[in-house]
């Protein structure tokens, strides 16, 4: 199956010259742990519930942080037309809970999560994706690696 047949297609954006405080009010407003960060017709980032928790409040900087700030820039995605089972590998390897889906002109129609693909995808795909991505280590871990 394509990613397009079970992303979830409404994607609230946030701008890096927003506060920390606006992306938790939209991650709230929207039930959502991360959103895209977008400048200029372009996707520069990612902000997740963690960055705010970890790179600003246990940092101590103060609501008004800039996006830009804590945001992963390092932009981590899929296509549309990719293979369900490729992606959530893929999420597995590179130990994310959630990508943003671009079409093949690299612009976001979308974000796949671990629950969009539990929801879609044969249970043992995202039980593996499930227990890799849980594993201590990765980019934003705080644990040290096993």
């Amino acid at each position: 199956m394509k990613i397009s047949k079970c992303m979830t297609r409404d994607v609230q954006i946030a701008n890096p010259d927003q506060t920390i405080r606006e992306a938790a009010k939209m991650m709230c407003d929207c039930d959502a742990g991360a959103l895209p960060v977008g400048e200029d017709d372009r996707l520069v980032g990612m902000i997740t519930d963690r960055d705010i928790a970890i790179r600003a409040v246990a940092e101590g900087k103060p609501c008004d942080t800039k996006i830009r700030e804590v945001m992963s820039d390092e932009v981590l995605y899929c296509f549309d037309d990719q293979e369900l089972e490729d992606v959530a590998r893929n999420m597995a390897d590179i130990k994310v809970r959630r990508l943003p889906v671009l079409n093949r002109n690299k612009h976001l129609v979308g974000i796949i999560s671990l629950g969009d693909l539990s929801k879609k995808e044969d249970p043992a795909v995202t039980a593996k994706a499930v227990s890799s991505i849980s594993k201590p280590g990765g980019k934003h871990s705080t644990a040290p690696a096993a």
